[in-house]
């Protein structure tokens, strides 16, 4: 097993071979993790991520059983403009390459409105890796214009729920199911 000194001093050289804006962000356990937009040659860890989730963890992510992501819906989450719809992308060095462990995205519903999500890696979680992407995320949303963040969520989502509360976000149930909440943070 690995020490949290070996496994960032073997991760440093995988992430500073990153040709792009990328952070170095440091988990409640010390591991370091590396936090990026999300690119269009990240189609096959995105997909290999979502493949790798619990059946729980997937049903939380998509609101819906899914056992693989169609080609469809991974055209749909690749696309990101860097504005209307962006994505962090969380990777960690394993065995000489990068892994995705987690993700967070907005897309635009309105002019001043976007929906988010996140979703950590099921043996990632408790480790502030959902924080550190939300906040990547917010500090986007802001700087690109947005008034008003929001998440539709499983009511019984207690992760999610303990998430947008530390995050600020105001929480309320869904007047259109009550099995979901929505969650609002406004900028």
């Amino acid at each position: 097993m690995l020490t949290v000194k070996d496994h960032n001093d073997r991760a440093a050289a995988a992430y500073a071979a990153v040709d792009s804006q990328y952070w170095i962000e440091a988990l409640r356990d010390g591991r370091h993790v590396l936090i990026r937009p999300l690119t269009e040659k990240d189609r096959d860890r995105e997909y290999a991520f979502i493949k790798r989730l619990s059946p729980e963890s997937r049903h939380m992510r998509f609101l819906a059983q899914i056992s693989e992501p169609s080609a469809a819906m991974l055209d749909q989450l690749m696309d990101t403009d860097n504005k209307q719809r962006v994505a962090y992308i969380a990777m960690v060095h394993d065995n000489g390459r990068l892994v995705e462990i987690g993700i967070s995205r907005y897309a635009a519903t309105s002019e001043q409105v976007c929906e988010c999500a996140v979703t950590v890696a099921d043996e990632w979680t408790h480790l502030g890796l959902g924080t550190l992407l939300m906040e990547h995320l917010i500090k986007a949303a802001r700087h690109n214009g947005f008034q008003q963040m929001y998440s539709v969520d499983a009511a019984s989502n207690a992760p999610m729920r303990d998430l947008a509360k530390a995050l600020g976000f105001e929480t309320s149930n869904d007047p259109d199911d009550s099995r979901q909440v929505i969650h609002r943070l406004y900028l």
